[in-house]
């Protein structure tokens, strides 16, 4: 069941052709019942700023258009089938986001990933775990850029994310933090990436599994480089996981078909620009597969008893490997008093990189500065 199934037939979703936008952050320019999205230059790029101008006004699908990229790219139009349906948009939009990729099968399970540089590449092999819900497409300029610098680097889809296999749960694959573990072990195996690598980790649910994962293989992990990620049982949990863990409300929830692409925006201060947001959205909209597997792994999920098995994990006298945390400071989920509150846990391994103009995820807000950090560190 894709997202537009839940409304009557006559509701069709239609992909903007919007292009007025600076060089690095679109201004989202359409919406319901005269609510408008009004972006001021920065620096970097249009933050976002809403302005109601009616807010008396009734809209039954405000929870769906209530971030800027939806509202100028799913819209509810006055001439339905002038301006398409969900398969026609599914169409226009099905060949983007695969830059680099390419699927790869390991056991039973068969994984989309993204490669850059070459086994020959004299600077060593990174490999990039993206978080929930979003997927690798975040670190695509970071890889580029990194393997112009030497480097070879690796960022698979997990499965039941992005364009890796979703399997139904109950049927070969349970999205459990130890299944996510060995399917990760058998797919570096079947791209043959030998240790010790360099380790790059983003983001909640999987990206936390990749931390956990670091900890039971830390001989395979020369240096490993952590993004926003929680890390401490003071770490926040935010809204949707909460949501999704509600019995029909996260069933419901789940199948909304911009829960990456909104999630993303409420994590930063900027506004996603319409091809990001397609690619983003795309895997929610074209099955109801990444829906339930989010749901699936949200639910199996301990999210308070994993942050403290990393808060513990990485502590000084547990982990002798040189970490960096290069830390967005406009992170609406996790505050720098995280990052600090992990780095007194073992300042001696343990150095922390603060981002400026960053947000929730830096690899897809200022890629250039990661890249940066990156260089200097590995």
């Amino acid at each position: 069941m894709v997202f537009s199934a839940m409304f009557s037939p006559t509701l069709n979703l239609s992909i903007s052709s919007t292009t007025n936008c600076c060089s690095r952050r679109r201004e989202a320019s359409r919406g319901l019942n005269s609510m408008r999205v009004r972006a001021r230059s920065t620096e970097k790029g249009e933050s976002k700023e809403k302005d109601e101008d009616d807010k008396s006004s009734f809209n039954p699908f405000g929870f769906v258009t209530d971030n800027a990229s939806s509202r100028s790219a799913i819209q509810l139009p006055q001439s339905p089938a002038e301006d398409g349906n969900v398969g026609q948009m599914i169409d226009k939009i099905q060949d983007k986001g695969k830059e680099f990729g390419s699927y790869v099968k390991s056991g039973k399970l068969r994984w989309f990933v993204r490669e850059t540089g070459s086994v020959k590449s004299r600077r060593g092999t990174i490999v990039f775990l993206h978080g929930a819900p979003t997927q690798s497409f975040s670190y695509r300029v970071v890889m580029s850029q990194l393997s112009d610098a030497g480097f070879h680097c690796f960022a698979p889809d997990w499965i039941g994310f992005g364009f890796s296999d979703k399997p139904q749960p109950g049927y070969g694959f349970n999205y459990t933090e130890k299944e996510f573990h060995d399917a990760l072990d058998k797919l570096l195996e079947a791209l043959k990436v030998e240790s010790p690598f360099f380790l790059v980790v983003q983001g909640f649910l999987v990206g936390s599994y990749g931390l956990t994962w670091a900890l039971k293989n830390s001989s395979k992990i020369s240096k490993l480089a952590i993004l926003n990620t929680p890390l401490t049982v003071s770490s926040p949990i935010p809204g949707l996981f909460q949501q999704l863990r509600f019995p029909l409300y996260g069933e419901f929830q789940c199948q909304n078909a911009i829960i990456a692409e909104r999630f993303i925006e409420a994590g930063s201060p900027y506004v996603l620009k319409n091809e990001k947001a397609d690619v983003y959205r795309l895997p929610y909209l074209a099955s109801s597969g990444p829906g339930f597997a989010l749901l699936e792994a949200a639910r199996k999920a301990n999210f308070k008893g994993t942050f403290s098995e990393i808060a513990e994990g990485f502590a000084t006298n547990r982990w002798d490997k040189p970490v960096m945390l290069a830390w967005g400071l406009s992170d609406k989920y996790l505050p720098q008093s995280i990052a600090e509150e992990f780095q007194k846990g073992n300042p001696q391994n343990i150095k922390l990189k603060l981002i400026e103009g960053a947000g929730h995820m830096p690899q897809e807000d200022w890629p250039e500065k990661v890249v940066d950090a990156f260089r200097m560190f590995f």
